[in-house]
């Protein structure tokens, strides 16, 4: 199955909260959104100016309860639907305004660049970008739901360019996560679409078993789904368990692809000049953090070793160059080593409750 775009992920998004009609005036970057929109069973009206596009959205809300969209270009395109917004919001009108933005690595140095989440905040009840591709239905969510609940009124996503043509995984992997981190998080943003296609420590949180549970999961799809593929997103520390068993689905020829992210540690490790320092100030078994593991480890050669594919990716790009080439490999595994920032960490959650054990 090909991979899904960003645009497909936005039109699912849609139709999962039952959005009927879309109005706009499209162009880079949101034409793919317009065409996925169509495929997936919304109906597009092209209008000739982006108010009236936005008005024609904002009255679809009045008349049945559940909002339009307002499709748009960014800068110009969007400020053109900024009336239709404030009426709608004014009036109590369900809305949904998407516009396309400067791609996530582009920011301040784009045309047609403008303050967009910003400036929507003054005239909508909810204002957002999606900080990821799999963060996107449930930021859709929250829009639709808040221009409808309570108060109703217009609400505001904002859509990165990279975002809308990005691919993301096919929606029929079978994906395994393990690890502190990676697990908990990828719990949350990376995305399933059937039943038993996700495989984890689950409730006793035994670490190591991600490595065994993509080769079972390899083995049944080789047999009843070939096409079908196994995604396994370890953690640096959690592919330290089992990453011998590379060499297992090298000899079965198991096409699994294994996402290593690396952050040099147990929940955090040290940058590689922290790490020469500290090993200079004298015995690592007296003096190095107990979470810190090898800085910049090259987890692919492990996979390379046995015949494997290896990538080693530290930009966005890179990451996804190293996807397409993996999915494109039908007969062997391939293993890509995501080295990122050792003090990165999960976004803070707003409200305590979210994350407190009782």
């Amino acid at each position: 199955e090909e991979p899904v775009t960003g645009a497909q992920i936005i039109a699912e998004a849609l139709v999962a909260q039952n959005v009927k009609y879309m109005f706009g005036i499209v162009g880079v970057p949101v034409i793919e959104v317009a065409v996925a929109a169509q495929a997936a069973g919304i109906k597009y009206v092209g209008m000739r100016n982006e108010q009236a596009a936005c008005y024609a959205a904002s009255a679809v809300g009045y008349l049945t309860g559940r909002p339009g969209v307002c499709l748009v270009v960014s800068g110009p395109g969007l400020i053109n639907a900024l009336s239709g917004m404030a009426n709608a919001n004014m009036n109590c009108w369900p809305l949904l305004v998407l516009a396309g933005s400067s791609d996530t690595n582009q920011e301040t140095m784009g045309a047609q660049e403008f303050p967009q989440v910003e400036t929507c905040r003054l005239y909508s009840k909810f204002s957002a970008r999606p900080s990821s591709l799999e963060a996107i239905p449930v930021v859709i969510e929250k829009a639709v739901r808040s221009s409808i609940y309570g108060r109703p009124g217009a609400c505001y996503v904002d859509i990165p360019g990279d975002f809308v043509v990005k691919e993301a995984l096919p929606n029929n992997c079978i994906i395994v996560s393990e690890g502190a981190n990676t697990m908990d998080i990828g719990r949350t943003i990376l995305q399933n679409y059937y039943p038993r296609h996700r495989l984890d420590a689950g409730t006793f949180g035994t670490m190591g078993v991600g490595l065994g549970f993509a080769i079972a999961a390899a083995m049944i799809t080789k047999d009843e789904n070939p096409e079908q593929r196994v995604v396994c997103v370890e953690g640096d520390s959690a592919f330290g368990f089992s990453g011998m068993e590379v060499e297992t689905m090298c000899r079965y020829k198991l096409p699994i692809i294994l996402i290593v992210v690396n952050n040099n540690g147990i929940y955090s490790g040290l940058d590689e000049n922290t790490w020469n320092e500290m090993l200079k100030a004298g015995d690592p078994a007296s003096n190095m953090p107990p979470v810190a593991l090898m800085p910049n480890a090259h987890y692919e050669q492990v996979m390379m070793a046995f015949g494997g594919k290896g990538h080693f990716a530290q930009t966005p790009e890179e990451l996804q160059g190293a996807l397409k080439a993996s999915f494109e490999e039908k007969t062997i595994p391939s293993l890509i080593n995501v080295l990122i920032d050792p003090f990165s960490d999960r976004k803070k959650q707003e409200f305590h409750w979210l994350t407190r054990s009782n």
